[in-house]
């Protein structure tokens, strides 16, 4: 499992590193305790571009029909909960700039609450109505050349990712994307 982890993390800093060169700033949806966030912080180190993260910091919601997985009984209401706190700390203890953390349900997010253009968007909601969310949160903001990375595509433990980004892309034929692990990348 760490051999899977390390290259997914190669991949997202590889292609967040390519992302500096497109106008707009990064976000993150659904960071957690902001291990990817950290890394994402390093590499905008230096540059004007922005990190927002978004988070219930309330753990899971409830799952939906389409997010039933025998492999994922662990993801349950409520699990993986941190505090924006938590979150924020990591940060200063690591002398990275805190980013904008916007504390919300994807579904309480609006237009608004999201910057201008984004370069990069990380989605890592794990369950099917998160991931739905975020792919049309994110979608209109995404500058040309930009990426969407979605975490945990084709996971047993998740299957709802896979379900609401392929009936997400059915609506989108052009569109370009490339599965290494558990991510699936869509490049604009």
């Amino acid at each position: 499992m760490k051999q899977v982890a390390d290259i997914e993390t190669s991949e997202i800093l590889k292609i967040a590193r390519d992302a500096l060169g497109v106008p707009g700033d990064f976000v993150e949806l659904g960071c957690y305790e902001g291990d990817t966030s950290l890394l994402l912080a390093e590499v905008l180190k230096g540059t004007d571009k922005k990190l927002w993260l978004y988070d219930s910091f309330e753990g899971l919601p409830a799952k939906t029909s389409e997010d039933e997985s025998v492999a994922g009984e662990n993801f349950q209401e409520g699990v993986l909960a941190v505090t924006k706190r938590e979150v924020k700390l990591r940060f200063l203890r690591a002398n990275l700039p805190v980013p904008i953390i916007k504390k919300a349900w994807f579904s309480d997010l609006t237009a608004d609450d999201l910057p201008e253009k984004i370069a990069f968007a990380f989605l890592d909601g794990d369950l099917y109505q998160s991931i739905k969310e975020s792919l049309a949160l994110v979608w209109d903001k995404m500058a040309d050349g930009g990426v969407i990375i979605v975490h945990d595509y084709d996971n047993p433990e998740l299957p709802g990712v896979t379900k609401a980004v392929d009936e997400w892309l059915s609506a989108r034929k052009d569109i370009k994307t490339t599965k290494k692990q558990t991510l699936l990348i869509i490049n604009l």
